[in-house]
């Protein structure tokens, strides 16, 4: 499918904001020492939150619609939830009647993924216990939050959960080690190789980068439920999304991919 012009106007003007960090091995040192040694504050928000055994939980939406979205925002696990994610998460509980419940997870490089596997749990566990048999429950996230919900899915066999009814993913990052090099830098307008190398290494702590738990493209997918995927094949990780696709489909997800 070709680009509209808008498409490749708006992709040129991304490009020019690209941040330099993501080139650049000195500056993405300074930037996650910067991160280590700032104060966490909350983010701040016009809508609602609440409180979940001192976590901030975003909620979108009547909490008995009969669909439940739990969102994991992007951000390369060191950047918080924004406007923009807040947003697309109002937007799908009025398109979809849905409610929305969106965790401000712990971030590298404070914070390692065990933490958020903690809360997670946690978390599922508890909107689980509360749905209605005629509610349903789907795990959406993009980017970096994408490749967790595909982790995340993947962990629910060995703590004895079910998993959610669907998975929805947007340009997942599956594959924290950047193991199929080269990678394409100058293509993609907003991630770079090298900051996403340290990113990486920082939200991994002492795990192997090739664990699933932080590299689903490693991991188990045989139990995962139906699975929607989307990318543009311009992205640093379109390559590693197409892998991983392709071990969905092995594995006998009922998994479909999109590329814009």
């Amino acid at each position: 499918m070709s680009k509209s012009f808008i498409a490749k106007i708006e992709e040129k003007i991304l490009m020019m904001s690209k941040s330099d960090f993501m080139d650049s091995q000195e500056k993405i040192n300074d930037l996650l020492k910067e991160r280590l040694n700032a104060d966490e504050k909350s983010p701040k928000s016009i809508f609602k939150s609440i409180d979940f055994n001192g976590t901030q939980v975003f909620t979108f939406g009547d909490k008995n619609a009969r669909r439940v979205i739990v969102y994991i925002h992007g951000g390369a696990f060191i950047n918080e939830i924004n406007y923009q994610h807040h947003l697309f998460c109002l937007a799908l509980s009025k398109k979809l009647d849905a409610y929305v419940i969106a965790p401000v997870y712990p971030l590298a490089p404070k914070h390692t993924c065990d933490e958020t596997f903690d809360l997670m749990e946690n978390l599922y566990e508890s909107i689980i216990s509360k749905l209605s048999k005629d509610q349903t429950i789907s795990l959406m996230g993009d980017s970096a939050g994408g490749g967790f919900v595909l982790s995340f899915c993947q962990h629910l066999k060995a703590i004895d959960l079910p998993q959610p009814n669907n998975i929805v993913v947007y340009s997942p990052w599956v594959d924290i080690s950047l193991s199929s090099p080269p990678y394409d830098n100058d293509s993609d307008p907003i991630l770079g190789e090298i900051g996403l190398r340290e990113m990486g290494k920082s939200w991994a702590g002492d795990l192997d980068t090739h664990d699933y738990r932080v590299s689903p493209l490693f991991g188990d997918n045989s139990d995962l439920p139906r699975t929607l995927i989307f990318t543009g094949d311009n992205e640093i990780f379109y390559k590693d999304i197409l892998k991983y696709y392709e071990k969905l489909k092995e594995d006998g997800v009922d998994a479909r991919l999109v590329v814009g």
